[in-house]
C-alpha cells in the first residue's frame, strides 16, 4: 500500500550505529512470539504474582484527625483543622441545615484557634524548606507589602518580586507554593522554570476595596486550599448593590473554579433576617484535580472473604491497581473496553507506558471509583478479549507516564538467513551482531508503532494538525479510512463524505470506544473549529497529549539521523551532553544538560553516549552547532516557526525534554533453534546450518522500543 511505502522510505533513512553486516529474519509471526512485561520503579518484573487474598485489600484506616497529625505537610488540610468538618463558615458564617449552631463570638474562637494551629504547621513547612535567611526576608517582604497598601501608598512602576530560589523538585515546589500563599493570602507564587517568583496579590488588595481584609485573608486561604465540599461564607450585608459587587469579583475573577450565591438567614442573637453570600467549589472542579491522600484514605473499602466469595461491608469505591495481560490488543481500545464494562470513563485509568498491539504485554494500571469485586466480576468478560487482570490491590495514587524503570522482552525471530550476497555462516553473523550491539549500544530512535505504522494517516500528522490550532482537519485525518472493506472504514467513510456524525455512530461498531466518543461530541456541538475542540476533550488528556508528543518523535528521530550524519560519532562544540553518568531516565531533565564548548571538542571529553537531542517543548534550549539549525529549518518547514508548543484550547502543554542519542541493552541472553526441532539447544551445542528461529531476551529502559533494537541488531527494517 501507498502509505507502507512512505514508512518504510522515513525509516530505511535512519542510521545504525555498529558495523557488522546483520541477518533477516520475521519478528511477530505471532503475538507469543513478542512478549512485553513492564519493570517497576522497584526492579521488579509486574507479571509476577504478588497478589493478597482480598479481605487484605484495604485495612481499618485511623480516624481522619490522627491521620492529619502524622502527615505535617499535607497542605490540602493545613488551613483547615476538622477533616470531618465539610463547610468552612470564616467570620460569622454556618451551615443552613445546623439548628445548634454557635453564636457568632463562640464561632469566632473556634476559628482563630484553628488558623493559629496552622499557621505553626506552615511555618515549620516553610523552615523546613527555606533556609533562615530567604524566610526571614521573604517575611519582609510581605510585611513591606502589607505597610504600603495599609498606608494606601500606591506601587509605583512594576510588581515588586521576590525570588524565593530555585528548587528542582516539583513536590518540593508544589508544597512552596501553598504553603506561600496559605501563610500570605495577599501574595501570589509565580514558577519559572525550577525557580518560585513571590508577587503582590492585586486580586487580594481589590477585594480589600469591597470586604474587610479579615474577609479578604480567609477568601485566599480558602480558595488556595481547595477542599472539595468545602464552603467560604463572607459576613451578613443587607445592601443589595454591595453584594451585586462582590458576586460580580468573585465570579469575574475566579468563576471558573468557584460559584456564588446568596441565603437568608437568621441568627439566634438578632431577629433582623439578613443575607450571606456563600461561596462553594464547582462540581467539575474537582473531577480532574489531585486528591489527597486523605480523601483517598476515607474512600476505601474493607471486604470480607467467605471461600471464593467475596462481599463488601462499605460499597464506597476507592482506587485499585493491577496488572493487565493483554494480547493483540491496541493499549487504547483496551482502556476503553474495560472502561465500558466497568462502567467509569477511560480517564479514570492511568498507567506508566504504552505498549505495542501485535505481542503479549504485561503492565501495572490504576483505576479510580472501582470496587475489587467489579473486577472480578468481569475477568470472564474480559478473557474473550484476550485481557486478564491480577495482582489487584488498593493504592493511594495513579500512575504517571514514564513512572517505570523499563521494559523486559522476550522475543522469537523467525525465518533467519543471511544477507544477499552474504556467504558467512549464519551462526557466526547472529553471534556478532548480538554481541556488537550488547557493547556498543543502538540508535534511540523512537520506533514505528509510535506512528501507527502500515496507516494511511500517522499519528504525528494529527499531532502536527492539533499544534497548529487545525482542530477540523485533526478530526478529519483521525477518521480517515484505511483502504479496507469493513465496518468501521465503511463508516470513516461515510463521514468524511457526509460529515453526519448522528449517521456515522449508527455504523461505527459498539468496540470502537474512541471513535463512537468522538463521534456523540461532533453529533452534540457540530463539526466547527469549537465543536471539534470540544469533540477532542471527549479523549483522555493522555490520550489528546499522545498526538502531540508522536510529531515530537518524529522530528527527534530526523534530527538524530541529520546528527549522526553530519558529525557521526564525535562529540562536537554547541552538542548537548547529559552529565548524569548513572542516569538512566525515560528522559533527561534540563538541570543535567551541558553545552559542549570548543576546548571540550578538542580534549575529548565527552563520549557519543553522552550526547542528547532535545526533544520539541516551551522549555528546552537547542544545540548550537549546524543541528540546531536544522531543528529551526524544519520548525518552519512545518509551519511552526512560532509555535510555543502550548494548545490553550486543549489544555496542552509540552515543556519538552532531552533524549539520549544512543542506548544500550542489557541482561542480554539468547537461544538458537533448529528447523525441524522444537527444543531449544543450549548456546554451547553445535547448531548447523538448519537454524530457523533465535529466542532473545533483553532489558531495555523506559521509552526504548524493541524493534529498534532489532533493527540495528539484524541491519534490517521492519
Amino acid at each position: 500500500m501507498e502509505e507502507d511505502t512512505d514508512f518504510r522510505i522515513r525509516f530505511s533513512s535512519l542510521c545504525f550505529i555498529t558495523d557488522h553486516v546483520g541477518f533477516h529474519g520475521t519478528i511477530k509471526s505471532s503475538p507469543s512470539d513478542f512478549v512485553v512485561i513492564e519493570i517497576d520503579e522497584q526492579g521488579q518484573l509486574v507479571n509476577q504474582i504478588t497478589e493478597e487474598p482480598i479481605d487484605k485489600i484495604s485495612k481499618v484506616l485511623p480516624e481522619p484527625n490522627n491521620f492529619a497529625k502524622k502527615t505535617k505537610l499535607d497542605l490540602q488540610n493545613l488551613s483547615f483543622e476538622e477533616g470531618s468538618n465539610q463547610e468552612v463558615n470564616t467570620l460569622v458564617g454556618f451551615s443552613n441545615d445546623d439548628p445548634n449552631h454557635q453564636t457568632v463570638s463562640e464561632k469566632e474562637d473556634i476559628i482563630d484557634d484553628g488558623i493559629s494551629k496552622c499557621e505553626e504547621e506552615k511555618v515549620d513547612v516553610l523552615g523546613s524548606l527555606l533556609d533562615k535567611k530567604t524566610n526571614e526576608l521573604l517575611s519582609r517582604f510581605a510585611c513591606d507589602i502589607k505597610e504600603k497598601w495599609d498606608s494606601k501608598t500606591e506601587l509605583i512602576g512594576p510588581s515588586p518580586e521576590f525570588l524565593l530560589g530555585t528548587f528542582l523538585d516539583k513536590n518540593q515546589r508544589a508544597i512552596l507554593h501553598s504553603a506561600v500563599r496559605q501563610k500570605f493570602p495577599f501574595l501570589i507564587t509565580i514558577g519559572k522554570n525550577s525557580e518560585i517568583v513571590v508577587k503582590p496579590n492585586l486580586e487580594y488588595k481589590e477585594l480589600c476595596h469591597l470586604v474587610s481584609e479579615e474577609e479578604a485573608f480567609n477568601f485566599f486561604k480558602y480558595l488556595d486550599a481547595k477542599k472539595e465540599n468545602s464552603k467560604f461564607t463572607f459576613k451578613p450585608d443587607t445592601n443589595k448593590d454591595h453584594r451585586k459587587a462582590v458576586h460580580h469579583f468573585v465570579n469575574k475573577k475566579f468563576g471558573n473554579l468557584v460559584e456564588t450565591k446568596s441565603f437568608p438567614e437568621t441568627y439566634c442573637n438578632a431577629g433582623n433576617p439578613s443575607i450571606v453570600i456563600t461561596v462553594r467549589f464547582r462540581e467539575k472542579a474537582h473531577k480532574h484535580r489531585k486528591r489527597s491522600l486523605l480523601e483517598c484514605q476515607e474512600r476505601k473499602v474493607i471486604y470480607t472473604a467467605t471461600g471464593n466469595h467475596y462481599s463488601a461491608v462499605f460499597m464506597n469505591l476507592t482506587t485499585l491497581a493491577f496488572t493487565l495481560r493483554k494480547e493483540n490488543l491496541e493499549m487504547f481500545e483496551a482502556v476503553g473496553f474495560l472502561a465500558i464494562k466497568l462502567g467509569v470513563i477511560p480517564s479514570d485509568f492511568s498507567y506508566a507506558g504504552l505498549k505495542d498491539k501485535k505481542a503479549i504485554t504485561y503492565q501495572a494500571m490504576v483505576v479510580r471509583k472501582v470496587t475489587p469485586e467489579r473486577l472480578k466480576n468481569i475477568e470472564k468478560e474480559i478473557e474473550k478479549k484476550r485481557m486478564n487482570m491480577f495482582n489487584i490491590r488498593s493504592v493511594d495514587d495513579s500512575l504517571r507516564l514514564g513512572q517505570l524503570k523499563g521494559n523486559h522482552f522476550d522475543i522469537v525471530i523467525r525465518n533467519l538467513k543471511n544477507q544477499v550476497n552474504d556467504s558467512a555462516k549464519l551462526r557466526e553473523r547472529i553471534l556478532e551482531a548480538i554481541e556488537n550491539v550488547k557493547n556498543k549500544g543502538f540508535v534511540n530512535y523512537y520506533g514505528p508503532q509510535r506512528f501507527g505504522m502500515g496507516r494511511k494517516v500517522h499519528t504525528d500528522q494529527i499531532g502536527l494538525a492539533l499544534l497548529k490550532s487545525e482542530m477540523v482537519k485533526a478530526v478529519k485525518l483521525f477518521l480517515t479510512p484505511e483502504d479496507m472493506d469493513d465496518p468501521v472504514n465503511r463508516a470513516k467513510k461515510y463521514f468524511l463524505q457526509t460529515e453526519d456524525a448522528k449517521g456515522t455512530l449508527s455504523l461505527m461498531p459498539e468496540f470502537k470506544v474512541r471513535e463512537r466518543a468522538l463521534l456523540e461530541s461532533l453529533h452534540r456541538f457540530g463539526m466547527t473549529e469549537e465543536g471539534c475542540v470540544q469533540a477532542w476533550f471527549s479523549f483522555p488528556h493522555s490520550m489528546r497529549i499522545f498526538y502531540v508528543h508522536a510529531y515530537s518523535s518524529k522530528i527527534w528521530n530526523e534530527a538524530a539521523s541529520y546528527r549522526l550524519t553530519t558529525y557521526g560519532p564525535r562529540v562536537v562544540e554547541g552538542d548537548l551532553v547529559c552529565l548524569d553518568e548513572g542516569g538512566d531516565d525515560e528522559h533527561v531533565p534540563g538541570s543535567k544538560v551541558h553545552l559542549v564548548t570548543e576546548e571540550e571538542e578538542l580534549a575529548n571529553t565527552y563520549e557519543i553516549h553522552q550526547v542528547v537531542l532535545p526533544v520539541l517543548g516551551y522549555n528546552i534550549q537547542y544545540p548550537k552547532n549546524k543541528v540546531g539549525r536544522w531543528y529551526q529549518e524544519t520548525l518552519s518547514r512545518d509551519g511552526l516557526q512560532t509555535c510555543r508548543f502550548k494548545v490553550p484550547t486543549l489544555k496542552l502543554n509540552v515543556p519538552g525534554c532531552y533524549r539520549k542519542i544512543l542506548k544500550q541493552p542489557r541482561n542480554v541472553s539468547h537461544q538458537l533453534i533448529e528447523e525441524h526441532d522444537i527444543d531449544v539447544k543450549a548456546e554451547g551445542s553445535h547448531i548447523n546450518e538448519a537454524i530457523s528461529s533465535l529466542l532473545i531476551s533483553f532489558d531495555l529502559d523506559a521509552s526504548c522500543y524493541a524493534t529498534v533494537c532489532l533493527r540495528e541488531i539484524m541491519k534490517h527494517d521492519f
